[in-house]
């Protein structure tokens, strides 16, 4: 099985955090994962990324995205063999688009079959190596810039694309967001370990499925959250697929020693295969 990075960090409950008075109830998913992003000990409970330099054996390249507010973003792109509309936009942990972000979106591009690839930089060009830097980095994060940056790609993407999204941690709320941004070229969206939205409004605008890769000894984004997020799916009139693995969050990373679960990543991989599979024809 291929080694497959999915890093720690994981955000909020719903309730307050008791050891940071932090309470996040009724809290826009963005600002709960600034909020988490101060807390030392939440901090704490990440690995810092070990050295990796990806080298692409398929093509990929980074590239430039026009943007709107005339910012030019970055992505990481692995273009299809033969021309098709099917895209998978990536989304990164909150150390930034660095090198196993790419390798992982080498490994989706792999395995998806004739898919284009692009994973975005929703930090404009900055890689943290450390927590602190990745904590502030986070912090520093704008939802409006980040709805820019996927506008962008979708403009680039084209308007007969067909969208589908994923991504780990910070990553897994930006794929729900990028979702709701594509509109009705959404067709797939994959959350691992992401804060979901609550709004039940907006989350009648979506245009896909769900499907969610949670953990369920996971003390940030509790099960309580997970099935608050499903009951508000049901109520949009919309289809979450939960999985649920009997695991702590970062079970997916294999550098996570103490947490790593090799069967539920396997089977949590196998579960986003089959499902980008089917919808993104």
């Amino acid at each position: 099985m291929r080694n497959i990075y999915f890093f720690m960090l994981l955000f909020c409950s719903a309730a307050a955090y008791a050891q940071t008075d932090i309470t996040v109830c009724h809290t826009p998913a963005t600002e709960k994962f600034a909020m988490f992003a101060s807390n030392k000990d939440f901090n704490a409970k990440h690995p810092v990324p070990g050295n990796y330099i990806h080298v692409s054996e398929e093509g990929g390249k980074m590239i430039k995205i026009k943007c709107a507010d005339g910012k030019d973003a970055n992505g990481y792109l692995l273009k299809a063999k033969t021309p098709t509309d099917n895209w998978i936009l990536v989304f990164q942990e909150w150390w930034g688009l660095n090198d196993y972000i790419k390798r992982q979106s080498e490994n989706l591009y792999k395995d998806l079959g004739n898919v284009n690839i692009l994973a975005l930089d929703m930090y404009d060009g900055k890689l943290a190596t450390d927590r602190e830097t990745a904590s502030r980095y986070m912090q520093e994060f704008k939802q409006e810039r980040g709805d820019i940056i996927v506008k962008g790609a979708l403009a680039y993407a084209g308007k007969n694309a067909k969208i589908g999204t994923i991504g780990w941690c910070f990553g897994g709320g930006q794929s729900l967001q990028a979702a709701l941004t594509a509109g009705g070229q959404a067709r797939a969206c994959v959350i691992y370990y992401g804060m979901p939205v609550e709004d039940v409004d907006k989350l009648k605008k979506l245009n896909t499925e769900v499907l969610g890769i949670f953990a369920i000894e996971d003390k940030y984004i509790t099960p309580e959250v997970v099935a608050k997020f499903e009951e508000n799916m049901k109520l949009a009139g919309k289809k979450a697929i939960i999985k649920n693995y009997n695991a702590d969050h970062g079970f997916a990373n294999p550098s996570n020693a103490a947490g790593y679960k090799e069967e539920a990543t396997k089977d949590a991989y196998e579960n986003t295969l089959d499902f980008l599979k089917s919808k993104i024809k």
